[in-house]
């Protein structure tokens, strides 16, 4: 019996600690979290940007500087 109580008593601790953690988040920056990890290729945040109707603001990824390629040891 008590193993049940301390389940439940798990289970709901962890709700509870979820909803403290996202009492403070709009439902913007929850979506436009959920589509981060599109953001550093252009390429499939156009394609995603296509499938969903929603806006991804990529970043295009850092071209290597001139020297700092493949580098021999």
């Amino acid at each position: 019996m008590i193993e049940i109580a301390l389940n439940v008593l798990g289970a709901v601790s962890l709700w509870l600690a979820v909803e403290y953690c996202l009492k403070h988040q709009t439902a913007e920056s929850l979506e436009e979290a959920s589509l981060m990890p599109f953001a550093d290729d252009p390429e499939v945040a156009r394609r995603v940007e296509a499938a969903t109707g929603k806006t991804i603001h990529a970043v295009a990824p850092e071209e290597p500087k001139p020297g700092w390629g493949n580098l021999e040891i």
